[in-house]
């Protein structure tokens, strides 16, 4: 078996990323994606495509973000790992796959060897997630009306909450920051990814009870790809009392009362009250996502 000869790619011969075959149909998922041509990399057996890796990014981002796009053929584990091994970039992958993989053996096989390069390269799993998407043919969910939304322009007023929220947070990503960084450091790259979001900052909102308590709050935004609910958080003394789904509903709605076709959201998938509550608005899952992290 000859050696195994790592590229990156550019716009003269980016078809080469087109050439490996696409089981977990990763092509379908990144329809709205812009991967840029010098962001891929390829791995070549004897001229041959056997892995393949899209690193992504926002427009005006001088480095990417994730690695969203990582393909390996079966039996090339090795030069998958290699791929990601000698990337000038480590960070976060995403692997994106049908709902339901485990239980088709052609799937199961496919995703298993992208994890097995994915450790081979040193990467470690942290979390599985469900990845929704809410469109009119669900129907959009009737607002609970027990809470009073208004915009909030101070940044201070949302670090409280975030730093409030997370500590009893169920979310892996917040739950890697704190013990990285703190509560400030979790509450702080949040507000860094609202702000990095395309869409208005006006659009953020804290929820009051009728007496005029915070409640909670609600980020509805764009990401590069389309409408995405940003961040629903409840505030620990308000908890219990299902005001998790009465946020996820005003975000959505408003989202479409500004023109949105489509909504996307997502939850870790150890979160079954969250879960739930998208299960009740209207949000089927349309794909599951596994994350893991260079260590």
């Amino acid at each position: 078996m000859t050696d195994v000869v790592i590229r990156a790619l550019d716009a003269s011969d980016a078809e080469l990323f087109d050439t490996l075959p696409d089981p977990l149909g990763a092509r379908e998922v990144h329809q709205r994606t812009l991967h840029r041509p010098d962001w891929k990399r390829v791995a070549l057996r004897d001229g041959e495509v056997v892995a393949r890796g899209a690193w992504w990014g926002g427009p005006d981002d001088t480095e990417p973000l994730s690695l969203n796009w990582f393909d390996v053929a079966e039996g090339e584990e090795e030069a998958g790992a290699a791929l990601l091994r000698t990337a000038p970039w480590q960070v976060e992958l995403e692997l994106n796959l049908p709902v339901g993989w485990r239980d088709t053996p052609a799937l199961r096989t496919a995703a298993e060897t992208r994890f097995t390069a994915a450790r081979n390269a040193g990467y470690e799993l942290l979390v599985e997630r469900l990845q929704y998407r809410w469109t009119p043919e669900h129907g959009l969910p009737e607002r609970p009306g027990r809470l009073v939304f208004r915009p909030e322009p101070d940044d201070a007023v949302f670090f409280d909450a975030l730093r409030r929220i997370h500590a009893v947070t169920l979310d892996a990503h917040a739950l890697k920051a704190i013990e990285e960084g703190g509560l400030d450091r979790a509450a702080q790259e949040e507000l860094d990814f609202f702000h990095w979001c395309p869409s208005p900052r006006a659009w953020w909102q804290v929820a009051y009870t009728p007496e005029g308590e915070p409640a909670g709050i609600h980020i509805p935004a764009h990401n590069p790809s389309g409408p995405c609910i940003g961040f629903i958080g409840v505030l620990p003394d308000q908890r219990g009392r299902g005001y998790a789904y009465d946020l996820l509903v005003e975000c959505t709605r408003f989202l479409v009362e500004q023109g949105a076709e489509f909504v996307a959201a997502a939850t870790d998938q150890g979160n079954f009250p969250m879960a739930a509550n998208f299960a009740k608005a209207g949000y089927p899952v349309v794909k599951e996502r596994l994350n893991f992290h260079p260590v």
